[in-house]
């Protein structure tokens, strides 16, 4: 009897471990069924040439970006510049793009559903609309001039990305037979905007500043003479010229290294290691579920000269584009921005929503009366080092960035920021690798999406 009584109890434990997997795959097959379906094998939505042969991608305006002709094979819209400025967005037809909609968003685009599975009876897959503008994409490839780089601008109040950039690209629909040996194309495949870190120079002196208007009491009072050459430690942190006696709105202006090497000894590497973190550079957003790159700022447990040269974006420093136009956003909103996102929404083959991307908006990254005292100094940057002549009708924030590589290489050019006002409200960040000076360089690059942006194509 108790031989039975233990089997029984034995039987039951397996029922019930049955039952729990049993939940547990429908609660998986729920969410990620149209995950599964799009895998790469399944040849309801490949053709034999392994390209999505179902749904149509397109951009906020509906301009179709990519579609299956009638042979079933994938195709790209008529401009080949378009083609190469939305190539990480929308993805190659082998699916070597990664962040490439026909990647990443091929479960969106199969028309998957829980009732029909990947076949749908409604038609050939959904039409998945992109937050992009086809256009301003194809404004930032033409203002890169075949430099490698990554240009990115988006709404901070709604998450929606209007550009991202990243080069050097190819012609998804003629791609070079030479493309994994052509150094022209080293680093291709990579959505530098998403994907990559880089020296950010001069742009981190934004953070510096946001540390040390809330830790260091007086800060506006106190004033500074640089010579050219400021002693940090047992090294010097040098500038490209003397910018003589400054106050701390002067500093930034200027982007003096002497002072923000100073401020980055005074309030210490454990100290901007947590703005660093608050900020949002440490961390990865999810991007429509595309993680970005994790910055890094290893900021402690160096030398005084070392910590210098890392409050200036130097030493060891490394930034996300995308996380970085993110903070900016968070400046110009007052401590919170949203969510950058790239898909705007799905429609099925009836013209009926299949789905559309809510507005999530990051933690905290700055409190709201320190981004208003950074906004200011941001944008006195504009009127007093960069130009406002360059940015017409436009109340434009902004900090640049020149960022040092080694190797003999020219430096990284940066330019990030954002701009106020209720009509406006967009941040963006333009990294061109190698480019020099990040105000004329970078800023141009700005201007020139940013003009369209604001004042018409």
């Amino acid at each position: 009897m108790k031989k039975i009584e233990r089997r029984a109890l034995f039987c039951l434990l397996l029922a019930g471990v049955l039952a729990a997997g049993l939940v547990l795959f429908c609660i998986r097959w729920a969410l990620y069924g149209g995950r599964w379906a799009s895998f790469a094998a399944n040849r309801h939505l490949y053709n034999g040439n392994g390209e999505l042969s179902v749904g149509r991608v397109l951009d906020r305006d509906g301009d179709v970006l990519s579609w299956v002709d009638q042979g079933g094979q994938r195709t790209y819209y008529a401009n080949a510049t378009v083609r190469k400025a939305t190539l990480h967005a929308v993805g190659d037809a082998r699916g070597s793009i990664g962040t490439g909609a026909l990647v990443a968003f091929a479960h969106k685009l199969s028309g998957y559903n829980l009732l029909t599975g990947a076949y749908s009876p409604l038609g050939q897959g959904n039409d998945l609309y992109l937050t992009l503008d086809a256009r301003y994409n194809y404004l930032a490839y033409e203002a890169l001039n075949g430099r490698k780089g990554a240009v990115g601008v988006y709404n901070y109040k709604t998450g929606e990305v209007l550009c991202m950039v990243s080069a050097p690209a190819f012609d998804p629909l003629n791609p070079p037979d030479n493309l994994e040996e052509d150094p022209q194309y080293e680093g291709a495949y990579i959505n530098r905007f998403l994907s990559g870190t880089f020296p950010p120079g001069s742009v981190y002196k934004t953070v510096v500043l946001q540390a040390a208007l809330e830790c260091l009491p007086g800060l506006s009072q106190r004033t500074w003479t640089c010579t050219g050459s400021t002693t940090v430690g047992d090294g010097a942190v040098t500038c490209p010229r003397a910018h003589g006696e400054q106050d701390i709105a002067a500093a930034l202006a200027n982007s003096c290294n002497g002072v923000f090497a100073l401020l980055a000894n005074e309030l210490g590497g454990a100290v901007l290691t947590s703005y660093t973190e608050q900020a949002g550079l440490t961390g990865r957003y999810s991007v429509s579920g595309l993680n970005t790159a994790a910055g890094s700022f290893p900021l402690t447990g160096i030398t005084e000269n070392q910590l210098g040269w890392a409050g200036i974006g130097q030493h060891n420093d490394l930034i996300n584009p995308c996380a970085l136009m993110v903070y900016m956003g968070a400046i110009g909103n007052g401590g919170k921005a949203a969510v950058p996102k790239l898909v705007l929404k799905t429609e099925n083959a009836l013209g009926l929503s299949a789905g559309s991307a809510r507005t999530v908006d990051t933690p905290r990254l700055i409190d709201p009366a320190t981004a208003e005292t950074l906004a200011a100094l941001l944008a006195n940057n504009v009127t007093q080092s960069y130009g406002e002549g360059r940015f017409p009708n436009m109340d434009l924030c902004a900090k640049s960035g020149t960022a040092e590589v080694g190797g003999g290489q020219a430096p990284h050019a940066w330019f990030a920021g954002f701009l106020r006002g209720e009509d406006t409200p967009y941040a963006f960040v333009v990294l061109v690798e190698n480019g020099g000076g990040g105000a004329d360089v970078a800023g141009t690059v700005a201007s020139r999406v940013l003009d369209a942006l604001v004042n018409g194509y």
